[in-house]
Order: structure tokens, then C-alpha cells, then sequence
């Protein structure tokens, strides 16, 4: 199954995406409070119309634009707009018109049949105000990638304006829809839900490595936490850890070191750190409190993780070393499970009040804390996005336990899962 998964996801590497002309850089820094850049997406053009590179050219569009919506980069214009102003001629087209409902991007998409199963997909993006090309690429693929096609091209478009890849990123999970406890794998969005490990024991708590190739977890498969790592595309899986109780790991930004949880030494449980392959372990925190769920500032200097130490659970940060620990949540009787964003200046982490648990943000720079999610139910196991935009959290606000995604700012939450029930997501860098 894993290999099968590999040799689709290898698909990616088979496509024709090949630039246009040469790219042109955008002068444009995007950043947090920005207005987002009106844009506008006029439905693609078909060469061939036929039933199905008609309903490839609709897939691409909703997929393209429900991207660049997620984004928070860009705003869509209405379609309705689009009947104001003259039918788009991609061989001349006339930037006055697109100014005139406002738009500063325009992105252009055509779309072809190339032999049998498969399609030409062409886009090119124009800065409106300028009347000149800024990118344009090209892909083919079999009808079956369209969705990897259309997240590709999103992806491009986001570099173009200095932002990080996100639409071919992926969601690792645990689910328990096929009767027990295993590793998951899903798009951003949701989609292309993929089993990875098959076992008759639980498997917990994954971790995706810097580069997004391996996954660091921990399995019961000898009847106690143990730690491994998979790497699911080539079905390769590697002990670290099965001395004492092992969780909770997090690979480092520069995807060199191994930070987890273990009961190795006098049965307590406190924070390691091993390379990246869980050789030459190395303990980080001495006490007899419990210190568990590390997390990495993208800086990889320094670790934040939950401790009772002051005789409730609370979030702490320290040196990548072991030292200068400080206590960083005050207030209340619980928090755990931080999750660092990799913009650097927030840390998520669950927090229960009343017996309530929910998603809290603190900022780190302006030390001020917001409420991210309000509900009665349970929220937790936070992760940021690779651009720090959104979180996915586990809630069991619709009575079983799913992963949702909501905005930085507590906007736009959405459901992902909907199977069995769902929790301990972590996000692909």
C-alpha cells in the first residue's frame, strides 16, 4: 500500500512544469494586516470542448481558487464582475478592462487534451496596473493528478510573492475508522485521505521531519512506547527508542536533531534530544516534575514545552541546550501541548478553563494572549500551517473527535475529517 502511495505521489516528478518565460520578480513583502491583493480568476479556457476537459478546466479553477482563498494573500473577485468587461482573449488582452473592477493580479489558465488520459494545463499571471507577465507555467498530467496540478500551480503563484508553499503540503494524523489506532495521511484541504501503517497496535503522536520525507512516532508494536521513524514513501521504517515509555518527538527546523519524551532514566518522564536518526541521545531537563511535548521556534535555538514543575502544567522555554528555562503562561491551572509558529512570534497550546479545553495563542513578542477557538467542546492538539496563517487542532465539537483548521485570527474554521475518529495532526513544513 505504501508503495502504491509512493508511485502516485512520484507523479508529481512526471509532470511537464516547465516556465514560460523567464520569471519576474514581484517588489511586494507580504505581511500579517495587509489588505489582501484583489485578484481575479476568470474561468479557464478550453481548447477542446468535450465533456471532460471541460469538467478538468472547472476542476482546476474551484481547486486554484479555493487555494489562493485559503491564503489570505489574495481576494477573489466575483465572477459576476467579469461580465462588466469584454470575453478574456489571452493573446491580447486588454489590462484597462481588469483595472477597472479593481484588480492588481490576473491569472490566466488554458487547458488543453494531450493523448488519451491526459491534459495540457497552461497558466500565466499578469500584474494588471502594469499591463505586463509576471510567471506562466505549464504541466502534463493524467486526469487523476488534477488536484496535485492545481496545488502545484498555487504553490508557484504564493512564491512568486515570497510566501511559503502550502497547498502541497500534508496533514499527518491518527485515526481509528478502520477499527484501531494507525497513521493517516491528507492534503492541506482534507483530501486524499491515505492509510500509512498497519498494525494491530496503536500508533501515536507523528512528527514530520524538516524536509517532509519521514515521520517520527510512537508504536505499541512490542506492547510499549517505543519510538520509530517511517519514511512512508519508500516503506522504510527504523527503531530509535524502546527503552522506558517514548513519545511526544519533534524533529529540529534544520532536520539535524530529534527532540522527544522519555521515561529512559529513573522513570520519569523528561525531554531528550538525539540526531535526526535517534543516534547519540543526550537528556535536556533534571527534575522530578513531568516535562513533555516539545517544540521546536523555527530558529532552532530554542524549545518550548509543558511542565508541572511549578506544580501545575504549564508552558516553559529553553535553550536548544537544556538551559535558561522560563516560565512563559501565568494564569490558570493548565496548559499544554504548544505548538511554535514558524513566523517565530507565537506559540498555540491548549488551555482548560472550567473544565474546558480550547485553543489559545500567545504572542510572544507583544505578550499578549487570545482566545482562538469558543466552544463547549474539546480542542486540542494545535499545529501551524508552513506560513503561520492557520492552525489544525482535533475537537470533538460535533460529538466525535475531528481535525478542523481555523485562521490565526479564530476566522474561517473548517472541518477536514469526517471518518471514525480523528486527533494528534501535525503539519508538513
Amino acid at each position: 500500500m505504501i508503495k502504491k502511495l509512493f508511485s502516485l505521489l512520484c507523479g508529481v516528478f512526471l509532470l511537464a512544469g516547465i516556465d514560460l518565460y523567464s520569471q519576474q520578480e514581484v517588489v511586494l513583502s507580504i505581511k500579517e494586516g495587509m489588505p489582501a491583493i484583489p485578484i481575479a480568476i476568470p474561468p479557464f479556457i478550453v481548447h477542446e470542448n468535450n465533456g471532460e476537459t471541460n469538467a478538468a478546466a472547472e476542476a482546476l479553477h474551484k481547486i486554484i481558487t479555493d487555494d489562493l482563498k485559503y491564503s489570505r494573500v489574495f481576494a477573489l473577485l466575483p465572477e459576476s464582475y467579469y461580465s462588466y468587461i469584454r470575453p478574456l482573449n489571452p493573446k491580447k488582452i486588454f489590462f484597462k478592462d481588469w483595472e477597472s473592477i479593481q484588480a492588481k493580479i490576473l491569472f490566466v489558465g488554458e487547458i488543453s487534451n494531450d493523448q488519451g488520459e491526459n491534459i495540457l494545463f497552461e497558466g500565466k499571471l499578469y500584474d494588471v496596473k502594469a499591463g505586463r507577465f509576471i510567471f506562466g507555467k505549464r504541466y502534463q498530467a493524467e486526469k487523476s493528478l488534477l488536484r496535485l496540478v492545481a496545488h502545484k500551480m498555487s504553490d508557484e503563484i504564493m512564491k512568486i510573492f515570497g510566501e511559503p508553499s502550502i497547498f502541497t503540503s500534508k496533514i499527518v494524523f491518527v485515526s481509528n475508522r478502520d477499527g484501531n489506532d494507525e497513521l493517516y495521511m491528507m492534503d492541506y484541504d482534507g483530501h486524499n485521505q491515505t492509510r500509512l501503517t498497519f498494525n494491530n497496535v496503536k500508533d501515536y503522536m507523528p512528527a514530520w521531519s524538516a524536509d517532509g520525507e519521514k515521520i517520527a512516532y510512537t508504536s505499541y508494536r512490542k506492547y510499549k512506547a517505543s519510538l520509530y521513524i517511517l519514511n512512508p514513501y519508500e516503506g522504510k521504517l527504523i527503531e530509535v527508542q524502546d527503552i522506558g515509555t517514548n513519545f511526544a518527538p519533534a524533529f529540529s527546523p534544520d532536520g539535524k536533531k530529534l527532540a522527544f519524551c522519555s521515561t529512559i532514566e529513573e522513570g520519569n518522564s523528561e525531554i531528550y534530544v538525539a540526531t535526526s536518526e535517534g543516534k547519540n541521545i543526550k537528556r535536556l531537563t533534571f527534575n522530578k516534575a513531568i516535562d513533555t511535548a516539545p517544540t521546536w521556534s523555527p530558529t532552532g535555538r530554542e524549545i518550548a514545552f509543558t511542565s508541572d514543575r511549578g506544580g501545575t502544567p504549564q508552558i516553559y522555554i529553553m535553550d536548544a541546550e537544556g538551559s535558561n528555562v522560563r516560565r512563559v503562561s501565568f494564569g490558570g491551572s493548565y496548559h499544554d501541548a504548544p505548538s511554535w509558529a514558524p513566523t517565530g512570534d507565537r506559540i498555540a497550546y491548549v488551555s482548560r478553563v472550567n473544565q474546558i479545553f480550547d485553543i489559545y495563542v500567545l504572542n510572544l513578542h507583544a505578550n499578549r494572549i487570545i482566545k482562538l477557538t469558543e466552544s463547549n467542546a474539546r480542542n486540542e492538539s494545535p499545529c501551524w500551517s508552513p506560513d503561520g496563517r492557520h492552525i489544525i487542532f482535533s475537537s470533538n465539537l460535533t460529538g466525535t473527535v475531528q481535525l478542523y483548521s481555523i485562521d490565526y485570527d479564530g476566522t474561517n474554521m473548517r472541518r477536514l475529517t469526517t471518518r471514525g475518529e480523528n486527533k494528534l495532526p501535525d503539519w508538513s513544513r
